[in-house]
């Protein structure tokens, strides 16, 4: 009876799983709460390490390999360290490059005074950029989209140019576009660079795999403190945190890519006489072009997400805007600009997807004008409207519109915001308030508690039992080990606090997802509907998803969850109608000849077969609802982001702080990740999929 008992347990993932609860609620409820007990809480035996990397950090800094270098301020060499001067090299490249590329759009002289004395150039006010007019951007914005993709997309550039620019917005948006400018072609190289190395070279790529993995699923905020200690404060140390969020999206879909083309195509290159560099540079990347510019568009999307955060270690833009007017509660004036950074983002999104598809011809016979008139309309387009802005300049008193609408001429709509918050205030604010009491005290409260409740054992033993049931004893081992490095700190509690709420936010935008994405995927159109409103909700950066709520539901825990589940639901919905979409025909027939109903063959046939799938989309939300939960300290949260976001001022730790609990989020992330992947593989073989 008990070997029945056995082979049963062994064979039966659900009774494995029954048993594993059983023990969990055993020990949830078993283990006494005290401090003193190890089975309770482990000891912060690595309370030291934020210390520690703080002191790496200054030895960096300040000790190591000192160099002699000439100060002509005081006429005498100095012993400096060479990570220090590498840095400061770096900050002041990047510096000078922003500076330049917004002088080049803006106008100004700063760029220029390099190359005369202060002398010349205060006597030559001449001597300086000239500033590129809205009205000519405007223009070759709408030339661009239509040469990328037709009329559509130029009518939408042309009409985000105009947008930002009617209302004041000009200066700011070209500020961030400037930001745009300079990390992306940096994060390209470094990810070309990088992804090529990874394909070329196996033990490289599974080098950069659990690196790639730990950058990906960091909170942002993790990376501000330390740049602050390196870099210091502007923006390019909004830059360089940009660089390091948005160059591996560009490194893995590099690999990707390469990883796809077809051996047939290496061998007709190899055998055309092609050399390794020949290959690589005529062959190779070419076929995978379409997959290098997808990773740009990622870049792209990533800096653009930044331009928030970024101005929290001094980068100006429209982030600063946001942030000002949030800081004032000037809800209007926040909403004006947010909706600049998403028409940018839009914009920009279509692109890059456009000049990724866009078909190229390497055999085509072109004189030099047939290949470049799109570029040489552009260019005189350009000129032209400058020249016409700078003629209409002296037809105007003070101010020449054509160039320049200051933010205090331009058009708003703020006001009719701020009026439209006010009446759905006055309107639902017993609603509202009621349903946000609701949730806090009957829903989110008990289940906070509930998770600060969890004994450690407990808790360690439903997470490793979930891996161990999944993926064997490795996957085990390895979830193990990553939460012991949680629990073993001083942070543990405000990690199960992050747990709640990211569990929270990913059951709703799993279930949210699951149920639109199966609505919509029942038909070609309406498949095709959901995934074009998921693209356009997915350049929103996520900052945004805040704003609305804050209006809503003011600075609670409720707004932070809300934004989240919607900022996620959007994976969860992408991946769900892929899944159901992959299901094959003739399953569908046999079901229908079979004479099952819609519901029957939806919940016996097409999701059973599309679960794997799913379950990626499941594993997205996850990292989309840590990287929202942790966002969420902006607006006061008391998870690990808000100690995360606390260490911006904090002198002696702070850098080594943010670090650590970056770290921790990201292994909360990998963990679950391990999970799912290892489940929806076993799904997969099981399927007969793979």
């Amino acid at each position: 009876m008990n070997k029945n008992y056995l082979e049963i347990l062994r064979s039966s993932k659900p009774a494995q799983f029954g048993l594993l609860f059983l023990i969990f609620f055993a020990l949830y409820f078993s283990v006494p709460h005290n401090e003193g007990n190890y089975l309770w809480r482990l000891p912060s035996l690595l309370k030291g390490i934020p210390l520690w990397i703080n002191n790496v950090i200054f030895s960096a800094l300040y000790e190591w390999f000192p160099l002699k270098v000439w100060d002509p301020v005081f006429g005498m060499y100095e012993e400096k360290a060479a990570f220090r001067e590498f840095t400061k090299t770096v900050s002041k490249s990047l510096l000078f490059l922003i500076t330049f590329v917004r002088e080049l759009l803006l106008g100004g002289h700063q760029t220029l005074d390099i190359f005369v004395s202060d002398a010349w150039s205060k006597e030559n006010d001449w001597f300086t950029w000239p500033a590129l007019p809205w009205t000519a951007a405007t223009v070759g914005a709408f030339l661009l989209g239509y040469q990328l993709n037709g009329f559509r997309l130029g009518l939408l550039g042309g009409i985000g140019a105009l947008y930002v620019s009617v209302f004041g917005n000009w200066v700011p948006s070209i500020q961030t576009l400037s930001f745009v400018l300079i990390t992306t072609p940096i994060c390209f190289v470094l990810g070309l660079s990088f992804g090529i190395w990874g394909y070329l070279d196996k033990k490289v790529e599974a080098a950069l795999q659990p690196v790639l993995n730990v950058m990906q699923t960091m909170p942002q905020f993790a990376y501000l403190v330390p740049i602050i200690a390196l870099f210091g404060l502007g923006d390019h140390a909004g830059s360089i945190a940009t660089i390091v969020i948005a160059t591996p999206p560009m490194i893995r879909n590099t690999i990707l890519g390469l990883k796809r083309i077809s051996p047939e195509v290496v061998e007709a290159g190899l055998m055309s006489g092609c050399n390794k560099r020949q290959l690589l540079f005529k062959v190779l990347i070419p076929t995978a072009r379409r997959d290098i510019l997808n990773g740009v568009n990622t870049v792209i999307m990533q800096c653009l997400a930044m331009v928030v955060i970024a101005s929290f270690v001094g980068a100006n833009g429209l982030g600063l805007n946001l942030k000002v007017a949030l800081n004032s509660l000037k809800i209007g004036k926040a909403a004006e600009a947010g909706l600049c950074i998403v028409f940018i983002a839009v914009i920009l999104d279509r692109y890059t997807k456009a000049w990724a598809n866009k078909p190229i011809d390497y055999f085509e016979d072109l004189t030099f004008l047939q290949r470049y008139r799109s570029l040489i309309i552009f260019g005189f387009s350009i000129v032209i409207f400058s020249v016409v802005a700078f003629i209409a300049g002296g037809y105007f008193d003070k101010i020449n519109y054509l160039y320049l609408i200051p933010i205090e001429k331009g058009l708003t709509i703020a006001h009719y915001i701020d009026g439209a918050v006010d009446w759905v205030w006055e309107t639902f604010f017993y609603s509202l308030n009621t349903f946000n009491k609701f949730l806090l005290t009957q829903v989110l409260g008990p289940m906070k508690k509930a998770y600060l409740g969890m004994p450690v054992i407990a808790t360690f033993t439903l997470a490793m039992g979930t891996a161990y049931i999944v993926g064997g004893l490795r996957t085990g081992l390895l979830v193990g080990g990553m939460l012991l490095f949680i629990a073993l700190s001083e942070y543990w509690d405000r990690a199960l606090i992050t747990m709640y709420m990211a569990t929270f936010a990913v059951i709703m935008a799993s279930l949210n997802g699951i149920i639109v994405g199966s609505i919509f995927a029942q038909s070609d159109r309406g498949s095709r509907f959901i995934l074009s409103v998921c693209d356009f909700f997915e350049t929103f950066p996520s900052f945004v998803y805040l704003i609305p709520v804050i209006f809503l539901f003011n600075i609670t825990d409720t707004s932070v969850l809300i934004a989240a589940i919607v900022y996620a639901t959007v994976p969860a919905t992408r991946y769900t109608v892929w899944g159901l979409k992959s299901v094959p025909l003739a399953l569908h027939e046999a079901g229908t000849m079979s004479g099952v109903t819609r519901m029957q063959r939806w919940t016996n046939i097409e999701i059973p077969i599309a679960f794997p799938t799913i379950m990626l989309g499941v594993n997205q939300t996850v990292v989309f609802s840590l990287q929202m939960v942790i966002l969420g300290a902006l607006i006061g949260t008391e998870d690990l982001g808000q100690i995360i976001f606390g260490a911006l001022s904090r002198t002696k730790d702070g850098a080594g702080v943010a670090l650590t609990l970056g770290i921790f989020v990201s292994l909360i992330a990998i963990s679950v990740d391990v999970i799912v992947r290892n489940w929806a593989e076993e799904r997969k073989k099981a399927l007969g999929l793979n």
